[in-house]
């Protein structure tokens, strides 16, 4: 039947709660068809091994209810579990407009971050119309479908109430581009990877902590970025060439990173990455990780040494943007339907252009102006974002 259809219908919601085993739901299914009734709605959800099972079916023909009810209720009590039935009229209430998926992550999601959540939703117009849990560790991760509420709005009071309980909060639209061929597209220092590059080569020319000082102040955006990065640079002028793969070898990628970047192209995504850094780098990591597009600035070497300079176009603020935009033409996918990761300064326009911007453990400006945070240590974290859970990637064996 219809929505329309059911609106006056008489209807039975039927409650089975107790401990589950397997069965149940054909049990219970068996059970109704001697009635010939028609199942309007099914819920079920397992916590901790009591199951909740809800059948919304059509009342049965002929004045059998009361035989029916007695029924459910004898084989619920033969397996030791409870059962209730509600009379009642048509199906759920119609959702309101707007609809929104709300993730939210927690490490712990605790009962005060949660209510606190939950009445930001209603305060903004929401409802909430199912809650379903994405992952428990390495963060719990749980998912609320909204309706009633524009999608902005809703984004804009759980930033603010995410940044005072301490738990991240991200807000999609609802709807089929959620599933659609999707590009990500990352920052790689102190995202992709654990590092600054800059400043494992200039570990090799004895100037790490000064290069480390103007690369903080530069993702405060207390700097020009391409005034800072030739700066850096011509302190590795006279490093042997030699030194690449001795920082290629250093890197260290970011816990979830590669469990992030394979489910992402199991799903069918697009993977690329876009770094103020150096293609000495990012070309290893294009090879190694098998992402689809990568650039990145590219350290000049003559006569097997550095010269302390940089060729070709600067990889900047704006030439992160302007790269996200030509990756997502070369991919085919509208850039409504990119998403975009990265930690500082430089990475705003492109966090602002993306349809999804995540700063990942970023500093207080990015994460002011991103569309979401993500602050736990981890960057598989944000295929909870997605929608994709932590049953999937472990089913499919790539963890």
């Amino acid at each position: 039947m219809s929505a329309s259809q059911t609106s006056d219908v008489p209807t039975l919601l039927v409650k089975i709660f107790g401990k589950d085993r397997p069965g149940i739901t054909a049990g219970l299914f068996d059970t109704l068809a001697a009635y010939s009734v028609d199942v309007v709605d099914i819920e079920q959800v397992v916590t901790r091994g009591r199951i909740v099972l809800c059948a919304l079916v059509t009342q049965p023909a002929g004045g059998a209810e009361g035989e029916l009810r007695a029924t459910v209720h004898s084989w619920a009590e033969s397996l030791k579990m409870q059962a209730e039935i509600l009379s009642g009229t048509g199906d759920n209430r119609p959702r309101g407009s707007g609809r929104s998926h709300v993730t939210v992550l927690g490490h712990p999601l605790t009962a005060e971050s949660t209510a606190a959540i939950a009445a930001r939703i209603t305060a903004t117009g929401g409802n909430i119309d199912r809650i379903f849990r994405l992952a428990k560790y390495p963060v719990t991760a749980v998912e609320f479908a909204v309706s009633g509420c524009e999608t902005e709005p809703l984004r804009t009071a759980l930033a603010t109430a995410a940044s005072h309980i301490g738990v991240d909060v991200a807000v999609v639209s609802a709807g089929l581009h959620r599933r659609a061929q999707r590009l990500v597209v990352m920052d790689v220092d102190s995202t992709l990877i654990q590092d600054e590059v800059i400043e494992l080569f200039a570990a090799h020319a004895g100037c790490e902590a000064e290069v480390a000082e103007v690369t903080e102040r530069a993702m405060r955006g207390e700097l020009d970025f391409e005034q800072s990065l030739h700066a850096r640079v011509k302190l590795l002028a006279g490093l042997d060439a030699s030194v690449v793969d001795k920082v290629r070898s250093e890197v260290r990628l970011t816990p979830g990173a590669r469990t992030l970047i394979r489910t992402l192209k199991q799903l069918g995504y697009q993977v690329g990455v876009v770094s103020g850094g150096f293609t000495q780098v990012t070309d290893d990591l294009q090879e190694r990780l098998g992402l689809d597009f990568a650039s990145a600035n590219t350290l000049e070497i003559v006569d097997g040494k550095l010269t302390g300079r940089v060729t070709g176009e600067i990889v900047d603020r704006a030439g992160k943007a302007r790269l996200l935009r030509r990756f997502a033409s070369e991919a085919g996918v509208p850039l409504a339907q990119t998403v975009a990761i990265g930690d500082g300064a430089n990475d705003l326009d492109m966090l602002n252009a993306a349809g999804l911007g995540v700063a990942f453990n970023a500093k207080p400006v990015v994460r002011e102006a991103a569309h979401t945070a993500v602050n736990v240590p981890f960057l598989d974290a944000v295929l909870y974002l997605l929608g994709v859970t932590r049953e999937e990637v472990e089913a499919a064996g790539l963890t």
